[in-house]
């Protein structure tokens, strides 16, 4: 589910970065009366998602308009499917167009991404998540995408769960120091996730009562060692450096997660197009 408090103002903060003083073009050359039929057309293969993004844009611009899904988010599609159709006002439909497109676009581009991940490692036990690493602004857009590739969320910001990481190790003194003081001051709904770079650390980890311990940038070699260690006293997180090519080794080491920033730091776009017809 999406919060339409928090969306709703996304879009419109977009809106008005598109058209601060009005759009020129379409004011001067469409009779603000006239009424047009559009289509959203995918020119690759991909998961959609934000479909319904791409509609509340219209809808804030032309409340009568009608938008119509063909297809669903979290659906894959073909070169060529036809996926919403929209009606309405044709000057809200031009003015719309490129937001509901970069939205739309970004959104199926991440989905299809983690989908990607997803198929890489069918048939195993583990899950693929998210990361902070998504763009200023677009966190609770780009989150959902990556549940619509069949992806599942990390913590969605600094606010939601304990992860002491290299830094915050440092200025504690010690993973037992960082682990136990948080543990004092924590409430008991919540988990203490430690990053660790090292075997000893793992250990470290291990003894101070970490509930999820995170192996970052290490070997595939380090991260079995690590598992075997931890034996399931601990969920175990793979992250840094984990690509397509390398993801299903990963997964088969036996960690529980697997995160990636590139399900939203890097993607490419979904290639969408509307056409009025």
């Amino acid at each position: 589910m999406l919060n339409w408090l928090i969306v709703d103002k996304i879009i419109r903060n977009a809106l008005e970065e598109d058209m601060p003083y009005g759009d020129i073009t379409t004011d001067m050359l469409i009779d603000p009366t006239e009424i047009s039929r559009a289509v959203f057309i995918t020119k690759e293969d991909g998961v959609v998602a934000g479909l319904d993004v791409a509609g509340r844009v219209f809808e804030i611009l032309d409340n009568k308009v009608i938008f119509t899904k063909i297809v669903q988010d979290g659906q894959k599609v073909e070169k060529g499917s036809i996926l919403a159709e929209v009606t309405g006002n044709t000057a809200a439909l031009l003015k719309g167009e490129r937001t509901a497109l970069n939205l739309l676009q970004r959104l199926s581009g991440i989905a299809t991404r983690t989908n990607e991940f997803i198929r890489r490692v069918e048939g195993l036990d583990v899950k693929i998540v998210d990361t902070r690493k998504t763009t200023p602004g677009l966190r609770i857009l780009e989150k959902y995408a990556v549940r619509m590739g069949g992806g599942v969320n990390h913590r969605y910001s600094l606010s939601d769960g304990v992860l002491i990481k290299d830094n915050h190790i440092a200025a504690a003194g010690s993973i037992k120091n960082a682990v136990e003081v948080a543990r004092k001051k924590l409430p008991h709904t919540m988990k203490i996730e430690v990053e660790t770079e090292t075997i000893e650390q793992v250990k470290e980890a291990l003894e101070a009562g970490a509930d999820i311990i995170m192996l970052d940038n290490m070997s595939i070699e380090m991260m079995k060692e690590a598992v075997k260690l931890i034996n399931k006293k601990a969920l175990v997180e793979a992250s840094g450096n984990v690509t397509l090519e390398n993801v299903r080794e990963v997964a088969q080491t036996g960690v529980d997660i697997i995160s990636s920033g590139s399900l939203t730091h890097s993607v490419k776009a979904l290639d969408i197009s509307m056409r009025i017809r």
